[in-house]
C-alpha cells in the first residue's frame, strides 16, 4: 500500500484510533505495520466471537431452565419472588420493552434471548441476596462442571463479559494476553457443558490466527477478516 493510500485510510478510520495501533512501533513502517495490527485485531476479535456467542448461548439458556423450575413459570422475571435488584430489574424491563415493541404477539421466550448476557452474569453477583435465593436452589445447577463459590464464577464471568463488550464496540484487545483469555472462555463453557467445550475445540480458529500474529505485523503473511 503505497504513503497516500495510507494515510487516506488512517484518515477515514480516524487518528486517534489509529493511533492506538501504533503504540510502541518504531520506524518509517509504523504506519504500515500499525495497520496490519488493525487489521488482525479484527480477524482475531472474529476468532473469539465464535466461542463468546456459544457461551452466551448455553448459559442463559442453561439459567433460564432452572430459574423456570425454581420459579414455576415460564416468565420468572415477572415473579415478585425473584426480587431482582435494581440493575437487572431495568435491564429486564428494557428487554421486554423491545420486544414488545417490536413483536407485539411475543411469548416468554422471545424474551430470553433479548436479555444481554450482562443481565445473566449480574444474577450471580450479590443482587438482593441471590446467594441463597437463586444459587443455592437453582443457579449452582446451571454449571454443573463448575466446583468452587459463587463469587469466583461471577468474577470470572465479569471479566469475559468485558472482553465481550471490547470486541463487540471494536475496541483494541491486540495488547491482551489473548491465549489466557481463550483459555479462560472455553473453561468457562465447560462449566455449563463439557461436550460444547469439546465441541468449540474442533472448530475454534483462535489459536491458528494467534500463532500468527507476529508474522501479519511484520508483513510475513497476509492479515484477513
Amino acid at each position: 500500500m503505497d504513503g497516500e493510500t495510507l494515510k487516506l485510510v488512517r484518515e477515514a478510520i480516524s487518528a486517534e484510533r489509529f493511533d492506538r495501533y501504533q503504540q510502541g512501533l518504531p520506524g518509517p513502517e509504523a504506519e504500515a505495520r500499525a495497520l496490519r495490527r488493525y487489521v488482525w485485531n479484527i480477524e482475531v476479535s472474529a476468532a473469539l466471537f465464535g466461542p463468546l456467542h456459544i457461551l452466551e448461548v448455553i448459559m442463559r439458556n442453561a439459567m433460564h431452565q432452572r430459574l423456570q423450575v425454581l420459579f414455576g413459570r415460564v416468565d420468572w422475571w415477572s415473579d415478585p419472588a425473584v426480587n431482582l435488584h435494581h440493575p437487572a430489574r431495568r435491564m429486564a424491563l428494557s428487554a421486554i420493552e423491545q420486544v414488545v415493541k417490536d413483536k407485539p404477539r411475543h411469548a416468554p421466550a422471545d424474551v430470553v434471548p433479548a436479555l444481554t448476557f450482562g443481565f445473566w452474569v449480574s444474577l450471580l453477583g450479590r443482587g438482593n441476596d441471590y446467594e441463597t435465593r437463586l444459587w443455592r436452589p437453582a443457579l449452582h445447577r446451571a454449571f454443573p462442571g463448575f466446583r468452587g463459590k459463587r463469587t469466583a464464577l461471577h468474577s470470572e464471568l465479569q471479566y469475559l463479559r468485558k472482553l465481550r463488550n471490547r470486541i463487540m464496540h471494536h475496541e483494541p484487545i491486540h495488547h491482551r494476553h489473548l491465549a489466557a483469555d481463550h483459555a479462560t472462555l472455553l473453561r468457562a463453557i465447560g462449566y455449563v457443558s463439557a461436550e460444547t467445550a469439546d465441541c468449540v475445540r474442533r472448530f475454534d480458529r483462535v489459536p491458528q490466527v494467534l500463532a500468527k500474529k507476529g508474522a501479519v505485523e511484520r508483513g510475513e503473511i497476509p492479515p484477513s477478516f
